[in-house]
């Protein structure tokens, strides 16, 4: 398989540095996704016929239901893109874990009801998402598959390969992580759905993509540099806040946290208003908060009130912000210069809170992986024991034949 080429400076530190490290295939999967991005525009202009041959006019009848799934990183992949594109479709759009459907598939499931499952799988062999596309066939009377994944191998491909009810979505080269952590994979499928969900026309998704992929390149250039400094040394606790589709990437960056320092950093997520009311008693000088900015003007309020707090309290070891408004510290490039005091605009291309956060993440990836390294881990590999796996394992699935 192909990959694409890593930009010449890695992050901060030598390829040879990062192999020693443990942590060479995290490094590269991180700063190469820009021209994953731009490779899955490719892929999506080329498929663009067959997408929209596949959902007609689904999505545009109001009795119809839209559930994106997934389980871990992958089940925020769904909270973004359904809290983006909700409301832009007269079908139901909402995310449900896979890991929610099996266990209860009675508070989500109609028989009656005509349903999309849109799975995002990085391997496609997690059992989660193979028992999801089976209990829906079982459980639903009208229903189609869109399975989103990065795996040319995985058995959710090869399952649903020639079934006239689902439609494979096959990610471009390289977006198969090696790393233990999802990361280009994560924003590629991200992209792919909020691509496929849009109501815009087509040229107006792939420019969109591409543009995308161009701030990323700048950004890894200019954050780089204070993303490794702030990870220099080992926290206790991490914070990160978002609201809207962004309180589902504050999970993931969270996600990222626990998984790369092997849980020795204990990560959390929140709104900006929800911290106030007990997450954050959690507050301690061992402890780095960083909040996710959105581009809505009266989100901005809420969270610089909060910032303002935070930093008045002087309790944490650090307050920071990523994305677009006032007292950013990783601003987007077409904005301002990282690590600024001030940044004003709402982001680059005019994309909304979801389409931009594939670039807000990159700052929480590098974060976790210098992480890892700082609290003396392998990136590559956190859990040389195995007791956590790259593919979930020792999952049994039940029969619901049992109620």
């Amino acid at each position: 398989m192909n990959r694409p080429s890593p930009p010449p400076l890695l992050l901060q530190r030598d390829p040879s540095a990062w192999l020693q490290l443990g942590g060479l295939d995290t490094a590269r999967e991180i700063a190469q996704q820009p021209a994953v991005w731009r490779a899955l525009a490719d892929t999506l202009a080329a498929q663009q016929a067959r997408i929209e041959g596949f959902l007609g006019d689904w999505l545009a009848q109001p009795g119809h239901r839209v559930i994106l799934t997934g389980a871990g990183s992958s089940a925020y992949i769904g909270q973004i893109a359904a809290d983006s594109q909700a409301g832009a479709w007269p079908a139901q759009v909402r995310a449900i874990a896979s890991t929610s459907l099996l266990t209860h598939p009675e508070c989500y499931l109609t028989r009656e009801q005509p349903t999309l499952l849109v799975s995002f799988a990085r391997s496609g062999n997690s059992p989660e998402s193979l028992a999801a596309v089976a209990l829906l066939r079982q459980r639903v009377a009208s229903v189609r598959f869109l399975n989103i994944t990065c795996n040319p191998d995985g058995a959710l491909l090869r399952d649903n390969a020639e079934r006239d009810d689902s439609l494979n979505l096959l990610m471009p080269a390289g977006s198969c992580d090696r790393g233990f952590a999802m990361t280009s994979s994560f924003s590629a499928m991200l992209l792919a759905a909020l691509a496929v969900l849009e109501r815009a026309p087509w040229r107006e998704r792939l420019e969109r993509i591409r543009q995308l992929a161009g701030q990323a390149e700048s950004a890894l250039a200019d954050w780089s540099p204070a993303v490794a400094q702030l990870a220099w040394k080992p926290y206790e606790r991490v914070v990160y806040l978002g609201s809207g589709p962004l309180e589902a990437l504050a999970r993931e960056a969270a996600l990222k946290v626990l998984e790369l320092t092997g849980g020795r950093a204990l990560a959390i997520a929140d709104t900006p208003l929800g911290f106030r009311h007990g997450p954050k008693s959690m507050l301690n000088p061992a402890t780095v908060v960083l909040m996710f900015r959105s581009v809505s003007a009266v989100a901005q309020r809420y969270e610089q009130d909060l910032l303002d707090e935070l930093r008045r309290d002087r309790v944490a070891a650090a307050v920071l912000s990523i994305g677009p408004g006032e007292a950013a510290a990783f601003a987007a490039p077409a904005v301002a210069a990282p690590a600024v005091a001030a940044a004003a605009g709402a982001g680059p291309v005019g994309c909304s809170d979801g389409w931009l956060a594939p670039l807000w993440l990159l700052v929480a990836q590098q974060f976790a992986l210098h992480q890892s390294v700082v609290q003396g881990l392998t990136p590559d590999n956190p859990f040389p024991d195995g007791t956590v796996n790259r593919v979930v394992q020792g999952v049994t699935i039940h029969s619901h034949d049992l109620d």
